[in-house]
């Protein structure tokens, strides 16, 4: 019996040391990077463009080569003719030539044609380049596309990441201040029974109770927000209320980077990469609309073979040289080939193209000017990055100094109080900047971070930031 308790008492604590495991497993912020990089929809689609693009790009390569036709059509139907000329238009017409005869005839047999053509646009004075070029930037675009929106997606995550760290160590300053809350609470209360204190202090103790209670729901409220934000950044379900676990490395230390310069240029910015491909893609649009201008010379050749069941003496003389038999129609009669060169130049083109080069080269303009306006606000805000490295270092190391002050301040005025010479008024107003103090210290640590992912949002280097870890 106290074997099987003993083994039952085992099974308990391993359950119980597992879900304690579960329950505290951390999310770093690498993890959480990864998770939104491998699921957010945004950067899924924009894979997919990619993945398309670098499809276009085979199928324009492939352009080049020469068509070759197979064609296999067996008929049955009559061979009047007349003289006259004809032009189609629009209008599809029926191919039959025989004699011209004096009446209008029925006789109907079976008829075959076997084909078998090539062209080759041989020399289009570098169209087909040019097309492949066209669709090989499109494809550095929608590249540069994707690797612009993993970058902004890594900041904006890291960004929340942040932000509900700081929503948590809120939400502890609101639960310290609390409990001080609660703590003064009872002394005033028993104090005012006892007739040492007037029974308002009593009061006014419950409001800062009160009062606290509220600040504390309003943390925790911000935090359940910030985690809810956090989930779908990284496209994951919601987190329950108990929100999630998070990396203290954020709390312990400061990073190292903060004075470090960026690892690349300006101009390696993953937005203004993709802002200059978007150049690209314009520019090379514009020189293969003018490789129209040009005429295209072409290589062909056709191989026919027709089988049919008139006969060559069918005629006036002779109406009843056919047959309907199926077999002999179509068979194969008369075969011939043609080889040729051509050259065609529509010389009207030029004219239409023209405005077309125009237009895409104002095009390519106007993405300059969005270039340059992209290239002068990441400037001036890798500039903004270090005016508020300096300020969050100043008020991370001011912040404890106030802490230690306020939480002086607090503790004389409750002592004071204790021994009757210090009013209620005098403890809740310590209360309050000590609470005050407490928020500013969590809020300076945290900004330190904030301003060095601001740095490489700049800069384009997100490594500045995601190597601290």
């Amino acid at each position: 019996m106290l074997k099987q308790l003993l083994s039952g008492l085992l099974v308990l604590l391993f359950s119980i040391l597992s879900a304690a495991d579960t329950t505290a497993q951390v999310l770093t912020l690498r993890q959480a990077v990864q998770t939104a990089l491998t699921n957010y929809g945004t950067i899924r689609a924009k894979a997919d463009y990619v993945k398309a693009s670098r499809a276009n790009v085979t199928e324009t390569k492939r352009e080049y080569l020469p068509d070759l036709n197979f064609a296999i059509q067996q008929d049955y139907g009559t061979i009047n003719s007349s003289f006259g000329p004809l032009g189609v238009n629009k209008v599809a017409g029926v191919s039959s030539s025989g004699p011209v005869l004096a009446n209008q005839n029925w006789n109907a047999a079976f008829g075959a044609l076997y084909l078998t053509s090539v062209n080759w646009d041989f020399f289009q004075f570098g169209r087909a380049k040019e097309k492949t070029k066209v669709a090989q930037t499109i494809l550095n675009r929608d590249q540069g596309d994707l690797d612009q929106e993993r970058f902004q997606q890594s900041i904006k995550v890291s960004a929340a990441y942040l932000n509900l760290l700081a929503a948590q160590e809120l939400a502890i300053s609101q639960q310290r201040n609390l409990d001080r809350a609660v703590t003064f609470q009872t002394v005033v209360t028993a104090r005012a029974k006892s007739g040492l204190n007037p029974g308002v202090d009593s009061s006014l103790a419950n409001a800062e109770v009160s009062n606290a209670k509220i600040a504390l729901t309003n943390a925790i409220e911000l935090e359940q927000e910030q985690g809810n934000q956090l989930a779908q950044l990284m496209q994951v379900p919601a987190p329950d209320s108990n929100n999630y676990s998070l990396d203290s490395l954020f709390i312990s230390k400061i990073p190292t980077a903060l004075n470090n310069a960026p690892a690349q240029s300006i101009e390696n910015h993953p937005l203004l990469k993709y802002f200059q491909q978007r150049i690209n893609v314009s520019n090379e649009q514009a020189k293969y609309l003018k490789t129209s201008y040009y005429p295209t010379f072409s290589l062909f050749g056709a191989f026919q073979d027709r089988g049919s069941g008139f006969g060559n003496s069918y005629g006036a003389l002779a109406p009843n040289a056919y047959t309907t038999d199926y077999f002999k129609g179509v068979s194969f009669g008369s075969a011939n080939y043609l080889i040729g060169v051509g050259v065609v130049w529509d010389i009207t083109t030029p004219l239409r193209i023209h405005q077309q080069v125009t237009a895409q080269q104002w095009t390519s303009a106007g993405l300059k000017e969005e270039y340059e306006l992209i290239n002068q606000q990441l400037k001036a805000q890798l500039v903004l990055s270090e005016t508020r490295i300096k300020n969050a270092l100043d008020n991370y190391r001011e912040a404890p100094v106030q802490v230690k002050a306020a939480s002086d301040a607090y503790l004389q005025k409750e002592t004071l109080y204790r021994n009757g010479l210090a009013t209620i008024v005098d403890v809740t107003t310590a209360a309050f900047i000590l609470n005050q103090a407490e928020t500013q210290r969590d809020i300076a640590f945290n900004n330190v971070w904030q301003a060095l992912l601001f740095k490489a949002a700049s800069s384009g280097d997100f490594g500045l930031f995601f190597n601290e870890f």
